[in-house]
């Protein structure tokens, strides 16, 4: 866990960390509200926001959360795959939804909150594991040979992540067959 007591700074970022769900919700109701998705923009979109998700599974399967400093699988080619892939994922939703103003918000909540996310991590990772870590962040802590474990990912909930990514295709498929319903065109 991010211990946000002990970090410089860390006040007015834990501030920003705690708000992190609420403004994921609060970005993702007016992200949905103004989509303006096409069926081929959801299908880019879609193929996109996949690699994100590939990519946290990825990640997920190899992590042991505060027990370790994971060096196998994504995390031999970077520091956080888990926001990785979750940026994509982003990115996706954004192709997908064909609005400025989704773009602006949702890449903006990203960008912020990631960067925060990060900056406390690392802080928290710094102080927990020491040298293991900062051996790690400057390639020289050898790469781990642990293999993929799908209940390791299931394990650190990456199931939910899944679950979250088919309801927000799905919501922006609905958009998409709603408007083409009530303009007269269906494909």
């Amino acid at each position: 866990m991010i211990d946000r007591e002990n970090i410089p700074l860390s006040k007015g970022l834990a501030h920003i960390a705690r708000l992190r769900v609420s403004f994921g919700f609060m970005t993702a109701a007016v992200a949905f509200w103004h989509a303006t998705p096409t069926w081929s923009s959801l299908v880019l979109g879609g193929f996109i926001a996949t690699c994100g998700e590939l990519v946290r599974v990825w990640a997920a399967g190899h992590i042991r959360k505060g027990q370790e400093v994971t060096t196998s699988g994504p995390y031999r080619f970077t520091r956080h795959p888990l926001y990785l892939g979750s940026f994509v994922i982003g990115v996706g939703f954004v192709v997908a939804a064909t609005n400025a103003v989704v773009a602006i918000i949702v890449i903006l909540y990203l960008v912020v909150m990631f960067g925060v996310a990060i900056i406390l991590e690392e802080a928290t990772l710094r102080k927990q594991f020491g040298s293991d870590y900062d051996r790690y962040t400057h390639g020289e802590l050898h790469s781990g040979d642990r293999s993929f474990s799908l209940s390791l990912a299931k394990h650190n909930g990456e199931h939910r992540t899944l679950l979250g990514f088919a309801a927000g295709l799905g919501v922006l498929g609905i958009k998409v067959w709603v408007s083409g319903f009530v303009s007269g065109v269906m494909f």
